[in-house]
């Protein structure tokens, strides 16, 4: 779900960003430092979050702003797909997390699935790359690439960690409340189809 205010105030960020990154002049270094301080305006105005807070997230980065990625471990038993609770809302998502620096994807989700459910996986297959700007997601005031990674289990034992609460695997038609901030009731689908279906094409938009 896209808001016309907050692709806006995620533009003027964007711009504002690499013009204090890049520029030379004095001036322009003062306009790019306005554009900012617009951007934060716009998100304190409509979010009532402490302009503190929108500075150091929302507008704390340097050089030039990219989107940010997450990455998802999507992982089978059988007909059953593996979900945890996360503690933050109390609904069930994928294992994973952002991208770290100096780690790979597959790196990133063999470490996300050991720390949230307890696993210890082999990644097997990239499944798709997905944009979150065209998914119902809530809004959110980052750009995000979302990467969802078929993994085998190797070891561990299922249990939450110190971002969950929860483990299980669940149907296709018992899924448990989603955190859709997470991962979408489509996107899960999406995968249920992938894995009933092996040639299926990778998920990207």
């Amino acid at each position: 779900m896209q808001l016309k205010w907050l692709e806006w105030a995620k533009q003027i960020q964007a711009i504002s960003q690499a013009g204090l990154a890049y520029s030379k002049d004095i001036y322009d270094l003062e306009r790019f430092e306005q554009l900012r301080s617009l951007s934060i305006e716009i998100m304190q105005q409509y979010t009532e979050v402490e302009e503190s807070q929108i500075r150091t997230l929302f507008a704390g980065e340097t050089g030039y702003q990219t989107p940010k990625v997450d990455v998802r471990g999507v992982i089978f038993d059988e007909d059953r797909i593996l979900l945890v609770r996360e503690r933050l809302d109390g609904a069930w998502a994928l294992p994973g997390g952002w991208a770290d620096i100096g780690l790979s994807a597959k790196e990133v989700v063999v470490k996300e699935v050991k720390e949230e459910a307890g696993l210890e996986v082999m990644p097997l297959r990239l499944l798709g790359i997905l944009d979150k700007k065209f998914h119902a997601h809530p809004p959110s005031p980052f750009h995000v690439y979302k990467i969802f990674i078929r993994c085998e289990v190797l070891g561990g034992q299922a249990e939450a960690g110190m971002e969950t609460t929860a483990v299980g695997y669940f149907a296709e038609d018992e899924l448990p409340p989603l955190s859709t901030e997470r991962n979408t009731a489509e996107q899960i689908k999406a995968l249920f189809d992938m894995k009933n279906n092996p040639g299926h094409e990778i998920l990207f938009d």
